[in-house]
């Protein structure tokens, strides 16, 4: 069947990128429909755990082996707990080809509002290195736009969401539209200034984070209360979500409508007119089907997602995409490396304790191959997250004793990961399982990427520059782990569709819109040509608010 209601566009997507993709398209005075496939969460009233003790929630928040075993596979590398259960996806409900591909860890939010619910809300900008890198290097192909296409973009975001992080004019790692940075702790201070003596060019600078230190009272959010429960839900609004941001402000136009718990399943398409016709979805709670229609549409259902999805779009024949014309969807899958870590013990400073919770601490940038004079063994680069604290005491002893001697403190411990670039492989792929199919008929996904000796390479560096960081600042005891490594970890996968100036080697135009079909947008992760070696969902947002306002021209003036 075909549905009555009419729509100038819908959105298929509700997490960080469909979001704005809603916020953007009602404000400039569409009309507008969202999809999601998980079920609604309503900002505030369904944040069942928010602000509760470790008393109050099942297992004291720790996982049950075999509910992990049943439904939650994923849960092993440490992601969903009881406490934000029900924003994350079910692996057996919702299953993908695990076992028929390389490992891949697909970790995917199941509920209305996606990773914008659960995000870890580190953002950077890019520089003129990440966007130049690949035609520096000859690698892939390059990028369709530069710093200055997209740094109006950053700055409208920002100032929307809310960056908290400080200025420090570093022309590798443009700064944002900051409110004021989370403040470093005595300890990260005296870190802060053995490191950038010891490493001249190296800086540790403040998490640069979507946890607000300032209210936005006109949208009705209030600044960051250093709870560090940011993946429960926040009745605060003090971090960037679709619920406590871009929903409310798609819902006060009155143009914004909304379907959760319905999963699309393909693309309607003309090829005469190189347009999408219709899209079709299957009420997840009933099975009832569907199809919609509208004037364009924003694919954001996060990177493999919307890849599966254009995958399934298929010609009568079964054969192939309707939009992969360049031969190249489902190709140049990365993610970030992210299992290397390192700490150590500093000394003193035993007078000082923190009192809160902080969500996020400090980061020390990219520092290789800045300066393409390098003789690494690799190219691109990597930065730390890190951030330092006391933990009390240990029990010991019994009774009276061991209860004073518990409102002791430890001794300041800092420990930091690093996150790296992977390059963009042709055979890093993606492609639709011949023969397992999920509940609603669509065919699952099956993962064929792997990192390569550039990226262990990388690694390597990581932990050995890492450790020798901190034992040249002065920690003792110092710590470090290389455990395995699998694409998908980082939650940070991209690529799949890719933008580019030329349709016989790329999905997308600069304006994240389909070579194949001229009212079709690509906007999250999928679009994505190389991936830098910082968290993307900043970029993301920016690349979608650009490509709305394209869209909207283009409706006005008739060309879509």
């Amino acid at each position: 069947m075909t549905a009555t209601d009419r729509f100038d566009a819908i959105v298929i997507g509700s997490g960080i990128t469909g979001g704005w993709a809603a916020k953007e398209l009602t404000e400039k005075g569409l009309k507008v429909l969202m999809l999601d496939r998980g079920p609604m969460v309503e900002h505030g009233v369904d944040y069942t755990y928010d602000g509760k003790p470790a008393f109050e929630i099942p297992a004291r928040n720790t996982m049950p082996p075999p509910l992990v075993e049943s439904d939650y596979f994923i849960a092993k590398n440490g992601y969903p707990k009881p406490a934000n259960l029900a924003f994350y996806n079910n692996d057996r409900l919702n299953p993908y080809a695990y076992e028929d591909g390389d490992k891949f860890y697909w970790i995917r939010p199941g509920a209305f509002g996606g990773k914008s619910l659960i995000w870890g809300r580190w953002s950077f900008r890019w520089s003129e290195t990440d966007f130049e890198a690949n035609k520096r290097e000859g690698v892939a192909i390059d990028w369709p736009i530069r710093t200055a296409d997209i740094a109006p973009w950053y700055s409208y975001v920002e100032k929307f969401v809310g960056v908290s992080g400080s200025h420090e004019n570093l022309p590798y790692l443009p700064d944002s539209e900051f409110q004021p940075p989370i403040p470093m702790n005595v300890a990260e201070k005296w870190l802060k200034g053995r490191v950038e003596s010891e490493f001249p060019g190296r800086k540790l600078i403040s998490a640069r984070v979507v946890n607000m230190t300032e209210d936005k009272p006109e949208q009705g959010r209030s600044k960051c209360q250093f709870r560090n429960q940011c993946d429960r839900g926040c009745s605060f609004g003090a971090y960037f979500s679709t619920q406590s941001s871009t929903l409310p402000a798609a819902m006060a136009t009155g143009r914004l409508t909304v379907k959760a718990d319905t999963i699309v399943t393909g693309l309607d398409y003309d090829p005469v007119k190189k347009r999408v016709t219709g899209v079709r979805v299957v009420n997840t709670r009933t099975g009832a089907a569907e199809t919609l229609t509208a004037r364009i549409v924003f694919l954001c259902a996060s990177a493999m997602a919307s890849v599966q999805l254009l995958m399934n779009s298929r010609t009568a024949d079964g054969a192939n995409s309707h939009f992969n014309s360049s031969g190249t969807l489902g190709r140049y899958v990365m993610d970030h490396i992210f299992r290397v870590g390192i700490s150590g013990e500093i000394p003193g400073m035993t007078e000082f304790i923190e009192f809160g919770r902080r969500p996020a601490a400090v980061y020390i940038p990219r520092f290789r191959n800045l300066n393409g004079n390098e003789s690494l063994g690799f190219s691109r680069g990597y930065g730390y997250q890190g951030g330092a604290s006391r933990s009390p005491a240990h029990p010991q002893g019994f009774g009276a004793s061991m209860k004073h001697g518990m409102r002791s403190y430890g001794p300041w411990y800092y420990g930091m990961g690093a996150f790296g670039e992977c390059l963009p492989y042709e055979d890093n792929h993606v492609s639709l399982h011949p023969d397992k199919r999920d509940r609603f008929g669509l065919p699952q996904i099956k993962f064929n990427v792997r990192f390569r000796d550039n990226e262990i390479k990388m690694m390597d560096d990581a932990l050995a520059q890492g450790e020798l960081m901190l034992k040249q600042a002065g920690l003792k005891n110092i710590r470090s782990s290389r455990s395995e490594h699998v694409p998908g970890d980082a939650i940070h996968e991209m690529g799949g569709a890719r933008m580019g100036n030329d349709p016989r080697e790329s999905v997308l135009n600069k304006w994240s819109q389909a070579h194949d079909a001229s009212n079709l947008f690509v906007s999250d992760g999928a679009q994505m040509v190389s991936i830098s070696c910082v968290n993307p969902s900043l970029t993301f947002m920016a690349l979608t608010a650009r490509a709305a306002d394209h869209a909207v021209k283009q409706l006005k003036s008739g060309a879509i």
